[in-house]
């Protein structure tokens, strides 16, 4: 497996050996052992996640508030790009992105720790994508972050997505700033 470090610290492309041959393909998407030697997952992952989206469909960027999931995204049918936020004010890269394309072709996951939000845009006809996540989904925990903010700028493949009506409602990164040193007690 090859691990690609990204702009973001600890978020990471992993890309799986794949064994192919006139019969199929063979790829391992995840060994305890293994992802903590090569890429220091060390979390226990508690959920699997299964979504099924149809072309033009944007989904997030989520996130959940105090108890942060880490997730390790994968595609199996389709194609997407796939972006993690940094929305730790603290960190120097805060309001940075990263963007990949993760598909069934290209069989890359991305890993991101906890701390991040998450969002997606599919590329294809329909994507299915698979997703082991580090803490549990709480939904009065749930927070959002418009995906179209102008203080990310993300490069979104898209102008005019398919939104959920709660997706399109997220506010922006100004929810994440820290009060300036005067206003802090």
């Amino acid at each position: 497996m090859n691990i690609l470090t990204t702009s973001l610290p600890g978020v990471l492309i992993i890309e799986p050996r794949v064994f192919s041959d006139e019969r199929g393909l063979f790829k391992e998407t995840f060994s305890q052992e293994r992802y903590r030697e090569r890429a220091g997952i060390t979390l226990p992952f508690v959920q699997d996640n299964y979504s099924r989206s149809g072309r033009n469909v944007l989904r997030g960027l989520h996130f959940q508030r105090t108890r942060p999931q880490g997730k390790l995204i994968s595609v199996t049918r389709g194609a997407i790009f796939d972006v993690a936020v940094d929305i730790t004010p603290e960190s120097k890269t805060f309001g940075s992105y990263v963007g990949v394309e993760l598909s069934e072709s290209n069989h890359r996951q991305l890993w991101l720790p906890p701390g991040y939000a998450h969002g997606f845009y599919v590329l294809s006809e329909e994507a299915d994508l698979n997703y082991k996540c580090t803490d549990y989904y709480r939904p009065d925990d749930e927070g959002g972050l418009a995906w179209n903010c102008p203080r990310l700028a993300i490069a979104w493949p898209v102008q005019h997505p398919l939104l959920s009506p709660k997706d399109s409602r997220h506010p922006g990164l100004e929810q994440f700033q820290l009060p300036s040193r005067r206003d802090r007690p």
